[in-house]
């Protein structure tokens, strides 16, 4: 990830976007005030607290379209992806997000360099990493998200929608991920040639860790231009079983990359974007592409 050689501190202010209710938050916001105020005195620092599902997206937007701001999204994955689309719904934002881990998985900050936020605060330095365009286009139009980590079709997403249901702790998401196996079925995807494949999972990944226990891909590389593309065709419950433990123990190994992915969905079908889990409808063109440097962080 290139510097740009920005200097000290080149933020007007720092703005902490969390959420309130969740457990030691209370104590997590004074321990970075604290640390914000030695390492960069006199740099204005403002808490915005959400207060429902997509507010952490309409503040950051706001937030984007004032002066230079060092936007913290407190939180996991799914409160760094509204924060990071709101950021983007500002064209030419000068705003420099980062996530300070807070939530479930996380997989976003693990998977990033080694680096606490404290450091990467004094140091000042600013950089650039890609993001993936999703953009959806029906009869009613066209909608763009983008996602700081992956996009998931069919195992992902039930995995997520299981977890929730199934409770938080290492052991009952396990339990949780072996239920939806059981359930999972096939979904099918038509290409832009006309061709059509039946898959079990399909991943698209610009980091290399997700779900908390698993390594899709040794590629490390936010800020290359490309993603990678984890498949596993529809083989059957024992198949995808191996894929999820080796995913959980060794790893998948490297992976085809690309810049752009594009389909068509045949039925309605869950897709998760960053731990976020949101349904497509049949018929619904679907076009992933690398946005290359689109976020400033630190």
């Amino acid at each position: 990830m290139a510097d740009d050689g920005v200097p000290t501190a080149p933020f007007d202010r720092a703005v902490l976007i969390f959420n309130p209710g969740r457990p030691g938050m209370g104590q997590r916001l004074e321990e970075l005030q604290r640390d914000l105020a030695t390492d960069l005195p006199g740099l204005r620092v403002d808490l915005l607290p959400t207060d429902f599902a997509g507010h952490a997206r309409e503040l950051a937007r706001t937030e984007a379209g004032r002066g230079t701001p060092l936007i913290v999204s407190v939180s996991g994955d799914g409160g760094y992806n509204e924060v990071v689309n709101g950021v983007m719904d500002v064209p030419a934002s000068t705003a420099v997000c980062t996530v300070l881990p807070a939530g479930n998985a996380n997989d976003h900050y693990r998977s990033m360099p080694v680096r606490t936020l404290r450091e990467a605060v004094s140091a000042g330095r600013v950089r650039r990493i890609d993001l993936l365009r999703i953009t959806f286009s029906t009869r009613a139009g066209e909608r763009v998200l983008y996602a700081h980590s992956y996009v998931g079709f069919g195992l992902t997403p039930l995995m997520a929608i299981g977890i929730e249901q199934g409770g938080k702790g290492k052991i009952l998401e396990l339990i949780s991920v072996a239920r939806t196996l059981s359930g999972l079925k096939p979904f099918e995807l038509v290409r832009d040639d006309g061709a059509t494949a039946r898959f079990d999972s399909l991943i698209l990944a610009n980091i290399s860790r997700m779900a908390k226990y698993g390594t899709v891909s040794e590629s490390h590389h936010p800020d290359d231009g490309r993603f990678e593309v984890v498949t596993l065709p529809h083989a059957g419950l024992v198949k995808m079983a191996l894929m999820t433990l080796r995913a959980v123990t060794l790893g998948l190994g490297h992976q085809p990359s690309v810049s752009s992915y594009a389909f068509s969905t045949r039925e309605a079908v869950p897709c998760q974007i960053d731990g976020e889990v949101v349904y497509v409808e049949a018929g619904t063109h679907v076009l992933v592409e690398s946005a290359p440097g689109a976020l400033a962080t630190v």
